[in-house]
């Protein structure tokens, strides 16, 4: 890749007009390009000229790659300069040591997309994030090491963080705007003000580390929560301190607390809230659109630096979401539409008009229309099929076997970061009438799915359920499906260890002698599993059983009548899984539990030529029908019709 100087022009393409930037590497052009803080004029400073960004924050680990460059485009059209960007490090290190940045993975593609429509970059790159993503975007193999304190001076924490930040700082250091790249601040940390340690010398470090990769003259930053305390703790000199806050809050009151720690430089609020997030049993969270414009411009009179947090929220695929844990155990949805101007399908909204209204008081704006929504189809029902009992498929699922282990372990023991994994031991006595399984050190983490010989008895689930009744004989199989759910990503408690956690009782016997299978489900899927194995497997009719109860996995095909568009999932009846569509995992449904009814399926995952094969993980219970419906509109709310 060649990186290069910037210079400024205009192009027309498609009917728009892009503010592009040319990359060329002369060493006299690249000796023009600054940016830095003006401290006596309380602004930044771009190529020494003042500078005022109107950024919004777009995460590409939650877009399909397919659709970068749409989403830039339409946050260019709408008048932004900059865009805000989270670097998760458990995307990139999913095991220790092995790092990918390929496909949906690559940033400096993405990088390069932003630099070629015009947006300069605010990069995020942690080493936590929080972001609601899995783990606050620490890598679960952390845990591996049960002693471990996260986000402190602790040496094996310190090691693996400076392993990391080796490899994407030295990637990142030809980006920066200095260098011919558009990379303008850079963050180290973040809220660091909201978390137990308040750990300076942690901090410093990671001063140290950024400095030596990316030189004295990066713009560092730290940002952090409107309070004295979290300001206290998160800000460090050397490191520009800026704040974060929402439509709740008074814009002077806000600013002139952060002044008490940075007394002159620009005003940033990294974080001005456009909308919210959800949990699963929330309602919908949505933020007034009158309440953001106002305050946007309310800020941006006071030549305030803002970026919108979220500009376009994307969508938590596969096992990436995260939770919060406050007084309990509260996983994010799979949707991360969160009310932003850039629906969760990239589609414009009236937010995004309004605030595009906002920014032509303080800017120009591109000339031309925003692009409008892309096209969605609703394809209608598609039968599924029985494939089995998990507990019938783990030569399948864990063609590795089982661990034998007298205890418990947990996923970070088992070396598994996500999903699920299964733990089987036998009844030690007749149970002939239900008898209590308890956990009772509230370890179970985070549901979990029990059987008896393949029957169904209930599920288990963490701060709300910590026992089911069961029955059966001595030496009968007691089959438990253990889901993570998603670890905890802000807070004191993100050292989330998953499975389960403490011993399991039944009635007075502690239970013991425990196989324990990893599930390897995703790789089962993508290898071809369930529909390449067809010929080999039972497949059960419609009327086997009525409703089926349990982990049960399900199957189909959906053929389209003409191109691939977007389209909306729905699971009318379904209780609580997991759906893949061509291999894809797309994330978690739990219509019972709400708020969301729909998941997002990009079109370029499917399909015109080909059936598109559909798997589903049932968990608790599939209804009679057996069939989903493919929507061309999203459901965010449980109480709401499709909007």
């Amino acid at each position: 890749m060649q990186l290069t100087n910037q210079t400024h022009r205009h192009e027309v393409r498609n009917g728009f007009r892009f503010s592009n930037f040319m990359f060329s590497n002369s060493n006299e052009c690249l000796g023009e390009r600054s940016f830095s803080i003006d401290y006596k004029n309380n602004c930044f400073l771009r190529d020494g000229k003042p500078f005022q960004y109107i950024s919004g924050s777009i995460h590409y680990s939650r877009v399909p790659r397919y659709y970068w460059k749409d989403r830039l485009t339409k946050m260019y059209m709408t008048g932004l300069n900059a865009i805000q960007v989270y670097v998760p490090w458990n995307l990139h290190e999913p095991v220790q040591g092995t790092y990918t940045f390929e496909g949906d993975r690559d940033l400096e593609h993405f990088l390069n997309l932003a630099n070629q429509t015009g947006l300069f970059v605010i990069l995020r790159p942690g080493p936590y994030i929080c972001a609601e993503w899995d783990m606050g975007g620490l890598p679960a193999w952390l845990l591996q090491n049960p002693n471990i304190t996260l986000r402190s001076a602790d040496s094996d924490y310190l090691q693996a963080v400076s392993n990391w930040l080796a490899v994407l700082l030295t990637k990142m250091r030809p980006w920066l705007y200095q260098n011919g790249g558009n990379i303008i601040t850079v963050q180290v940390e973040n809220e660091y003000g909201s978390y137990f340690a308040c750990d300076y010398n942690y901090m410093r470090h990671l001063r140290t580390m950024f400095r030596a990769f990316l030189g004295e003259d990066a713009v560092l930053f730290t940002t952090d929560g409107n309070t004295d305390k979290e300001l206290l703790c998160g800000t460090l000199q050397g490191l520009y301190a800026t704040i974060d806050f929402g439509t709740d809050t008074n814009v002077t009151t806000a600013f002139s607390r952060l002044r008490k720690f940075e007394p002159y430089g620009p005003l940033v609020n990294s974080e001005f809230y456009t909308g919210w997030l959800d949990h699963w049993g929330d309602q919908h969270a949505s933020v007034d659109t009158q309440k953001v414009s106002r305050m946007l411009s309310d800020m941006l009179s006071l030549g305030a630096n803002v970026n919108m947090y979220m500009f376009e929220g994307g969508t938590n695929f596969g096992y990436w979401n995260g939770a919060d844990h406050d007084t309990q155990f509260r996983p994010v949805v799979t949707s991360y539409d969160y009310n932003a101007p850039l629906s969760e399908a990239g589609d414009p909204t009236d937010k995004l008009l309004a605030i595009r209204e906002v920014i032509k008081n303080f800017r120009d704006i591109p000339l031309g229309p925003i692009p409008p929504a892309s096209a969605k189809m609703a394809y209608g029902f598609v039968n599924l099929q029985k494939i089995g009992n998990i507990s019938g498929l783990l030569d399948t699922l864990s063609p590795q076997g089982p661990v034998r282990s007298q205890n418990l372990l947990t996923f970070e023991e088992m070396k598994q970061s996500y999903g699920f994994m299964l733990y089987r031991t036998l009844l030690p006595r007749d149970l002939p009438h239900a008898i209590s399984l308890i956990s009772p050190v509230n370890g179970i983490h985070d549901r979990a799915y029990v059987s008896v010989n393949g029957v169904y008895q209930g599920v288990m689930e963490r701060d709300i359920t910590l026992a089911v009744n069961v029955m059966g004989r001595r030496a009968d199989q007691l089959d438990i499906l253990v889901e993570n759910m998603g670890r905890v990503d802000f807070g004191s408690k993100i050292n989330d260890q998953k499975g389960l956690l403490g011993n399991l009782i039944l009635g007075s016997d502690v239970l013991s002698d425990w196989l324990i299978y990893s599930l390897d489900i995703d790789g089962a899927i993508q290898s071809g599993w369930p529909q390449s194995m067809r010929k080999d497997i039972h497949l059960f009719s419609e009327t086997d059983g009525g409703e089926e109860s349990g982990p049960t996995v399900y199957s189909g095909t959906l053929q389209l009548p003409g191109p691939a568009h977007d389209t909306f999932i729905k699971f009318n009846g379904w209780m609580k899984g997991q759906v893949w569509i061509n291999g894809v995992n797309l994330g978690r449904y739990w219509p019972q539990r709400g708020p969301q009814q729909t998941l997002y399926v990009p079109g370029p995952l499917l399909s015109s030529s080909v059936p598109n094969n559909i798997t589903i993980l049932e968990l608790e219970r599939a209804p009679q029908h057996r069939r989903v419906l493919f929507m061309d509109r999203p459901q965010l709310s449980k109480t709401t019709a499709p909007s």
